[in-house]
């Protein structure tokens, strides 16, 4: 199974799709770890090529028979095409998940004190999360308002929902 996480900065979507991934043992792939890894490596151009190397290194997994958690804010319906792609390809079963934070100062409240755990990893101020593309989802998904809730309820909540999406596939 290929899981698709998508959402804005701050959202709580990187500790939603980690924890996910723990308790699944599955692959995780955090677009951000490979965009620095590029950065660090010099070999970076502000382009697709992170999501690109995501898209690759998930195919693999997928072949292998693992599941596969994908951390990315997945912003623009051409990238959502892509990660489903990567699962239509091998005929995998995909669920895609989008992060919210619906409650705007607590949004912007966790975006202005997060501290990266990515090093060299530059965290995008509010303004530039407020003024970022971000296309409205146009296919059928699981939303996750992660708003008032703990980890621990929001990873509840996506388990539920995800048993019920997967018992009507």
């Amino acid at each position: 199974m290929l899981y698709i996480f998508g959402g804005l900065p701050g959202t709580g979507k990187t500790t939603l799709a980690a924890s996910l991934a723990k308790e699944l043992q599955a692959a995780y792939l955090r677009v951000d770890v490979v965009e620095q890894a590029m950065r660090d490596a010099g070999t970076w151009d502000d382009g697709p090529a992170g999501y690109i190397v995501c898209y690759a290194i998930a195919s693999q997994n997928l072949r292998l028979g693992l599941d596969v958690i994908a951390d990315t804010v997945n912003p623009i319906h051409e990238t959502r095409q892509a990660w489903r792609n990567v699962a239509e390809a091998l005929e995998t079963p995909f669920v895609e998940i989008e992060v919210i934070c619906s409650d705007g100062r607590e949004h912007r409240h966790r975006v202005e004190t997060r501290i990266a755990d990515i090093p060299g990893f530059v965290l995008p101020t509010w303004e530039k999360v407020r003024n970022r593309q971000y296309d409205v989802w146009d296919r059928d998904h699981i939303v996750i308002d992660t708003a008032h809730q703990t980890v621990a309820e929001s990873l509840r909540t996506l388990k539920e929902l995800l048993d019920r999406k997967c018992k009507k596939v």
